[in-house]
């Protein structure tokens, strides 16, 4: 697993909130659904995004728009149109008055507008999970990309409107298919985070991919460097140049990051959980967990249930 690949495990499409969405001018959807990240693709039409504060983007068909959460934004035909319908938590869609639109503007299968034959064609799915492992990866991105999508729009605009077996899981991962296919674009022509830049570094790549498998090995930086085959003091090096921080640290913030999300878990235990991420017993987890994020595995998991 390279270093985008387990980050987007965090963030990864499963059961993932999807629409398309039909509409006719003039339209405007005020999106304040709390959720962390958000991929809008424009099939057909015109579209216009407007963060809170922000200047309106345009859209073009074949263009997708990620959009980092939780802050609201606008979706709409013009920049002047004023927002007609909010989408609240959970999907749920209203007047700006709170009168439920789902009955009124249902159009199918994952199909909803104003009219079924519509100028304007939208595809939208939500990640409403947030966990630790993806925190990097979000902090890495700004609240508004927009980029090229197809052909990825064009396949999940095909699937969308199908009710077959296994659908769900094919929707999934072409939501994650677009998702990355726009990150890495991205990536390629803005300024990358290290950890990204990283993983193309033969010696650092390699390293990191290490660490991401196999978390509970108890690694040392000597015992990395003779995996990777240079020297502790090459590897410490080259590692905290290119990532920003030494081997070991960015080891502990990937193991306290996997442990943050296994402890949301019903049935995890501390004892489990400490030996799924390389710490001895529970006593040693707690410590790390408590020095690094100022609260124990304990006080965590109750936060996270609230």
């Amino acid at each position: 697993m390279d270093q985008l690949a387990a980050l987007l495990d965090g963030p990864r499409a499963r059961g993932a909130f999807l629409l398309r969405s039909i509409l006719d001018p003039p339209w405007s959807l005020r999106i304040q659904d709390e959720a962390p990240l958000s991929v809008t693709a424009l099939v057909r039409g015109e579209a216009w995004i407007v963060l809170d504060g922000g200047q309106p983007v345009r859209m073009r068909p074949g263009e997708v728009a990620i959009n980092r959460g939780p802050e609201p934004y606008m979706v709409a035909d013009d920049p002047g149109t004023e927002p007609q319908i909010v989408i609240h938590p959970g999907q749920h869609c209203t007047t700006l008055d709170g009168e439920s639109l789902y009955q009124a503007m249902d159009l199918g299968i994952r199909t909803w507008g104003n009219n079924p034959d519509g100028e304007t064609v939208l595809l939208t799915g939500t990640y409403n999970l947030e966990g630790e492992v993806s925190r990097r990866l979000l902090e890495a991105l700004p609240p508004l990309i927009v980029r090229p999508g197809d052909p990825v729009i064009s396949l999940l605009g095909a699937e969308i409107v199908k009710d077959e077996p296994g659908q769900e899981a094919v929707l999934d991962r072409l939501l994650d298919l677009l998702l990355i296919a726009v990150l890495r674009g991205h990536f390629a022509t803005h300024e990358a985070p290290g950890w990204y830049r990283a993983m193309s570094d033969p010696v650092v790549g390699k390293a990191m991919r290490m660490l991401h498998n196999n978390p509970a090995h108890p690694w040392t930086v000597a015992v990395l460097a003779a995996e990777v085959g240079v020297s502790r003091a090459s590897l410490a090096r080259r590692f905290t140049d290119l990532v920003g921080e030494p081997p070991m640290s960015f080891l502990t913030d990937w193991r306290l990051a996997l442990a943050a999300d296994l402890l949301r878990e019903p049935d995890a235990t501390i004892g489990s959980v400490a030996r799924k991420v390389g710490y001895g017993s529970p006593f040693a987890l707690s410590a790390a967990f408590k020095r690094v994020r100022g609260v124990s595995p304990q006080e965590h998991r109750a936060g996270a249930a609230k």
